[in-house]
């Protein structure tokens, strides 16, 4: 015998009030799907949705039924539906592993701290564009605009694979504004970089205290440089050559090295552990992530120079080439750059040593 009594709507077929033995009422629908399955679907509790609501929803689930549907099937698939959770532990592996490890270390910081805390329990089909532009906004608000902008990016890139892996069949991350970004260009003097070799001389760790110096004479990205392992060279030869893996544009690139850069590297292979297969081996951590941090911001504080950043020396390394009269595709082969669009941001060091040539020139002209 059931445990519950149904009262059915004299008006609306298929609508009515359950009543169970404990004295619970919720209203419900009867309906038959496509199928010919009898389905019986629960509105929703009495006292929660009054009367009139429920009925009205009663006639907007028929009219979803005349067309095909078939709410409790669609129900039960929402509940069996990946969370952002779910589709964060597919991108994890089937995408993650194929950007380069200063990247994953990223996207993983990105989702620990911004997305996981607000998304992680939503469902893959459930998100909204609203949702998305709420955390963007959240994180703006928070004093970090450019991590706001970093975290939409990954989260669009998870919507993108999750319509491939058809969890849902669109993007919403699509429409949100991003924050503007202004690039930062900041060069060392000639200066600066005395008062910054004499600080790096002056630290206990010499081993950060080489991979600083070691960026600022190849213009070497940060993770290239401490994800770096002995066969990468051939320091007979002067020759570096950066896995695919490791540089930004996913190809191999051949870096020939100065005999300042040679030399520090001849000194570091002389007293290097036996077996030790990378460059900077205490630099580098079991989690994938490799650090300068505390040399570094060491080192800043004895040179006077708290705004230069690690990638700054990037930067330099580029500015002085040009300032040596080094043409800009040089110095984009030099650094690995595949489009020349992104080395012309030196242009105007360029157009200064350009200048001064031809001050030269003029004032040997003048004096005859």
């Amino acid at each position: 015998m059931a445990d519950y009594t149904i009262e059915w709507d004299k008006k609306l077929h298929g609508f009515g009030v359950r009543t169970t033995s404990s004295g619970a009422k919720s209203y419900i629908l009867n309906y038959r799907n496509r199928g010919g399955t009898e389905r019986r679907l629960t509105i929703g509790r009495c006292g929660t949705w009054t009367a009139t609501a429920a009925r009205a929803e009663a006639k907007r689930l028929k009219a979803e039924i005349d067309r095909g549907a078939d709410p409790l099937a669609e129900r039960a698939e929402l509940r069996e539906a990946p969370t952002m959770a779910e589709l964060w532990e597919h991108y994890a592996e089937e995408h993650l592993p194929a950007k380069r490890p200063a990247s994953q270390v990223e996207d993983r910081a990105l989702w620990k701290t911004y997305i996981s805390p607000a998304l992680g329990s939503v469902k893959v089909i459930e998100v909204e564009f609203r949702q998305i532009s709420r955390l963007h906004r959240k994180i703006t608000d928070a004093g970090k605009p450019v991590r706001a902008n970093r975290a939409i990016a990954l989260l669009s890139k998870m919507f993108s694979l999750s319509v491939r892996w058809q969890m849902r069949s669109d993007n919403p991350c699509k429409g949100v504004e991003k924050n503007p970004e202004h690039g930062r260009e900041r060069y060392l003097t000639g200066e600066e970089i005395t008062r910054l070799m004499k600080a790096l001389a002056e630290l206990e760790d010499k081993e950060s205290a080489n991979a600083i110096v070691l960026a600022l004479l190849t213009g070497a990205r940060r993770g290239e440089l401490l994800n770096a392992t002995w066969d990468q060279f051939d320091l007979s030869k002067g020759v570096w050559t950066k896995p695919s893996s490791h540089t930004k544009q996913k190809r191999t690139h051949i870096v020939r090295l100065s005999r300042q850069a040679r030399d520090l590297l001849d000194a570091m292979h002389a007293t290097k552990a036996r077996g030790a297969s990378y460059l900077f081996p205490s630099r580098f951590y079991s989690n994938g992530e490799a650090s300068v941090r505390p040399a570094w911001e060491k080192a800043r504080e004895l040179a006077g120079l708290p705004d230069v950043r690690f990638h700054d020396l990037r930067h330099s390394f580029a500015s002085f080439l040009v300032s040596d009269g080094v043409s800009l595709p040089m110095i984009g082969k030099l650094l690995g750059h595949t489009q020349a669009q992104t080395t012309l941001r030196y242009a105007h060091a360029h157009d200064d040593a350009l200048e001064e040539a031809a001050d030269r020139v003029g004032r040997i002209v003048g004096r005859k």
